[in-house]
This record gives C-alpha cells, structure tokens and sequence, in this order.
C-alpha cells in the first residue's frame, strides 16, 4: 500500500465545538486509515471540510473541490466518518458511488464500517443510504402532519408577531387537570389602523411607493422608528393575518389549491386567518412558497380586512406593480453618474429619472430617500442630467494630461486585473452573458408592465438587441481570461487609448465615458447647489 492516497471529507451543519465537530471526524478517519491499513506508512492524505453546510444537497464549496480533485488526482480511497456527512439523498448519494466505481475509487465509512472495495460493504452502503433519506422524509411529513393539526386549533405558534398584534398567553384545564398553554394573537390598535391605512391607499393609488410616500409625509414609522420600507408594505399586504375568515377568503384559497383546514360553514366574519409553511426554511434565506403549499386555518383573533377586499389587492399585486424590492440600477443607456453621485443632506445616492411628458433624453439626478418618501424625507434640489454629465465629464479632460497620475491609475487597473484573472470565473465570456442574459431579462419584464414613459421604450429596444449581439458575441468568444504575463501590454494598450482620448471625446460611447469617469473618480457630492468631486488617489 505505499504510496496510498487518501481524500477525507468531514462535515457539519452549525458549529458547535463539540461532540462530531469537523476536527473529531478528521481524527477517527485518520485512525482509520492507521488502523485498516498499517503498511500504508506516511500515506497521501487530503481532508476537505465543510462546516456550516447541510446535507440535503451537494452543493458545498469542499465537498465540490474534492469531486474535482477526484477526476484530476485520483485517489485510492475516500474516507468519511458517518454516511450522512456525504449525503441524504438516495440520488446524490448513488451517483457518487458510481462515479468512484467507474475511476475504480474505493469508499469507506468508519461509523457504518462500510467499504465498497469488498461486495458485501457496497450492498450494505445502498441500503443504509435508502433509510438514511427514509428517515428524512419521514420527519418532514411528521413536522406536516403536527403542522396540519396545530393549524387546525388557530394557535400561534410563536416567532415575531406580524404588524398589530402582540403575542398573548393562555392556559387551559384539561380533563385530567393537567395545564396546557397556547399563545394567541392581541390587538395593537395604533398598528392596526397603520395596516389599515395600507390596504385602503394601496386600493386608492394602486403602488407600493405611492403608499411609502404617503406614509412617510404623514409620520408613520414602523415598530423600530424607521420608515415602513417597500418589501415590508408588500409583506403586511400579502399576509392572510389581517384577512377575515368569510366566504370569499375561503373561495379564493380553495381555489388556490392551499390546504384550507375549514369547511365552508365554518366560515366566520368575527376572526382571522393564520396561514402555516409560508416560507421554505430547508433553503437559504426561506424563500416564499406558492399559496398551493400553504396551510390555512381560522385564528383566535378578529379580521380586518374583508376577504373580497384583501383578494383584491393580491390581484393587484400579481399584475407585476413595480414593489422597489429590486435595487435601484445605477447604469442605464443613456446616464454617466447614475448611483456615482451623493446627496449631502440625507447620504443616499442619486439616480437618473427620465423627465416625463419632455423631449427624449431629458433627466434628472434625484435622491434615493427623495425618490422613496418625497420631500418630506429629503428636500435636497434636483440637478439636471445632462448638464451635470457634460460638466463633470469636460472638468475630468485637463487630468489625462496628468502622466504620473495616469500611470497611478493603471498600475491600479493592473493589480485589479491580476486579482480578477486569479478569480477566474468572475469576469469570464460565460459570466459575462449571464450578466447580459439577466439584464436582458429585466428589461423584457419592464417592457411587460406597460407602465413606462414611451420616450423610454425604443432605448429600451435598443438595449435589448445591443445585449443579444453580446451575447452572440461573447459566445464565440469564450477565452480564459489574460495569463498575469500579459497584464503590462493590456495597460500599455489602456495607456495609449487615454493617450488620444482628448482628441476623440465627442466619439466615445456612454459606456466608455462612463468607463474613464469611475476609473478617475471616487464619488461626487451635491449638496443642492454645487458638485464636489473626490478624485482616485487623491
């Protein structure tokens, strides 16, 4: 066995610093490995560990470097200590044997005592896999289950309370005197006609941010003082905690194939609803599930907004209504200091906004908190576009003539240039038609919402085929990025085109001016009446 080489992978959800904790695992395989194979001697000897990860999938940072390692290295064996380190799942878990079987790779599993070099522990691997997912499965239809019954009972299960209620406790007496206690949820009259106010100016203006800015002009903050931001407005309309358990709340989630756990004639117009498995907690950030997966039952406490009411809104909230959840986007088609800009009086950035009803390519710079709440939450003046864009752009011409500065700038650009070709994947063709192929995506849904200023929809076009000649062109591109040796000629290259660039600044692209304008500047402040300038390296 000399020269044995072995691949150890350890694994673990949460860290804890104790019992299975990744340095534990990678100790018993070690004396594993020391114990079933003594000729082995001072074997090669890999560990890869991944702590914080689950195992319901593969995709793990170490667990997918040693599948890459396995096609390049190739080791004898690959050593865990349990089976579920690797895998719950049946599928995941077999397709890993086969891949070690084809490159002739043997398996061993210290807890189990498996090893797929000898028949009998490849046969015995499969079927410890099959219960392991069993028992998975298993446990997700009893939490459904008990969910289902809770559901059934209107409890609160506890969590933060949504906006107007507070979490109340109460005991009942069993029949054999035992105490059982539960928690229900209590009104908080000034939040509540808050969530109100929302329903009805939402039905009224038919936006999110007209319902911000209104609430922002007349004062009302959230529970923690800020202002009530675009996801959260969003959130409190779309919870079915507010809807009230009449017919028309029972129609619409019947026919939304949510598992409704009351019958018709159980409908009632004095309490609400609670709604159970909302969200996805097995998956990062616990997405929002479709309403098909989600549990409806009639709560302990009262309803505010009438079922056809609160159906009406998420109607309206289907139509694809801008929300603001999105990030403003700091580039566009047509502005240079879009997001480079900063306002003086509140801290936010400034974004272009097309002039309504005005001659094409007329905009504004406007502030962020501006645009969210009005001037109520920032009075700072507005400055025209393309007057702020010719005068920063003109100012910035005299420094090309700067050679030592120039020279700063570009041995920057090449350790940023050295840093992106180790990145690799970061900026290459195939990360670069993503990047297109989203903003694509983005752009085709603006298009949809058949809300746009009309003086906007051919830039829009026009963006849209620029990006499919991208993508084309990229397509047939798809070179790796600049060795580090060709980092100089790619910064004598940009030497020379900033050599010309006065004598061909009418020429340049948006894109391009856009381009010099970052690689001089760090960030712009206006304070209302002047742009300041804060320049790289300065």
């Amino acid at each position: 066995m000399s020269g044995t080489r072995f691949f150890i992978y350890s694994r673990k959800s949460v860290y804890t610093g104790k019992g299975e904790s990744i340095e534990n695992q990678i100790a018993m395989c070690r004396q594993y490995i020391q114990s079933k194979f003594p000729e082995a001697g001072h074997s090669d000897i890999t560990v890869y560990e991944d702590e914080g990860f689950s195992a319901k999938n593969t995709e793990r940072p170490q667990f997918q470097q040693m599948l890459r390692d396995i096609q390049h290295k190739k080791p004898d064996f690959v050593v865990c200590y349990r089976l579920d380190r690797i895998s719950r799942s049946v599928s995941d878990f077999s397709s890993l044997i086969e891949e070690l079987n084809d490159r002739r790779i043997s398996f061993a599993c210290v807890k189990e005592e498996f090893d797929t070099s000898k028949p009998m522990g490849k046969a015995m691997m499969y079927i410890a896999s099959v219960f392991a997912q069993l028992e998975r499965e298993t446990i997700a239809e009893r939490v459904r289950d008990n969910m289902l019954l809770l559901a059934r009972t209107g409890r609160w299960l506890g969590g933060t309370t949504p906006t107007g209620y507070t979490s109340e406790k109460q005991q009942e007496i069993l029949l054999d005197g035992r105490r059982k206690t539960s928690c229900k949820l209590k009104d908080n009259p000034e939040e509540l006609q808050t969530v109100n106010t929302m329903f009805e100016k939402f039905l009224e203006l038919r936006s999110i941010t007209g319902v911000s800015k209104f609430l922002i002009k007349q004062g009302i903050t959230a529970r923690g003082g800020g202002w009530y931001s675009l996801p959260g407005i969003k959130e409190i309309l779309q919870n079915p905690v507010y809807c009230v358990a009449d017919k028309d709340a029972w129609e619409y989630f019947t026919a939304q194939n949510a598992d409704v756990c009351f019958e018709e004639k159980d409908c009632s117009d004095q309490y609400g609803l609670l709604a159970y498995n909302k969200r996805d907690y097995s998956k990062k950030h616990a997405p929002r599930q479709p309403i098909g997966k989600w549990i409806i039952a009639i709560g302990r406490h009262k309803g505010r907004i009438p079922g056809r009411k609160w159906a009406a809104v998420q109607r309206l909230l289907a139509d694809n209504i801008p929300t603001g959840k999105k990030p403003a986007k700091m580039h566009n088609g047509y502005s240079l200091l879009s997001g480079l800009i900063f306002c003086k009086e509140c801290g936010s950035r400034l974004f272009a906004k097309p002039r309504s009803g005005q001659g094409a390519g007329l905009f504004d710079y406007v502030c962020g908190s501006k645009l969210k709440g009005g001037t109520g939450l920032c009075g700072c003046q507005n400055i025209g576009g393309r007057q702020a864009d010719d005068l920063v752009y003109r100012s910035l011409l005299p420094y090309l003539e700067e050679s030592p500065r120039i020279d700063a700038l570009l041995k920057e650009q090449k350790r940023t240039l050295r840093g992106q070709a180790h990145e690799g994947e970061q900026n290459s063709a195939e990360a670069r038609i993503r990047r297109c192929s989203s903003e694509m995506g983005h752009l085709v849904e603006a298009l949809s919402q058949g809300a746009l200023d009309p003086a906007l929809i051919p830039r829009i076009n026009a963006r849209v085929r620029e990006l499919e000649e991208e993508i084309a062109r990229l397509s047939k591109e798809r070179r790796p990025l600049p060795a580090a040796g060709q980092e100089e000629a790619m910064a004598a290259k940009l030497a020379d085109s900033l050599a010309d660039i006065k004598s061909c600044a009418a020429a340049l692209s948006v894109q391009e001016k856009r381009t010099l304008i970052r690689l001089l500047v760090q960030k712009i402040v206006w304070n209302g009446k002047e742009l300041h300038l804060y320049m790289n390296g300065r």
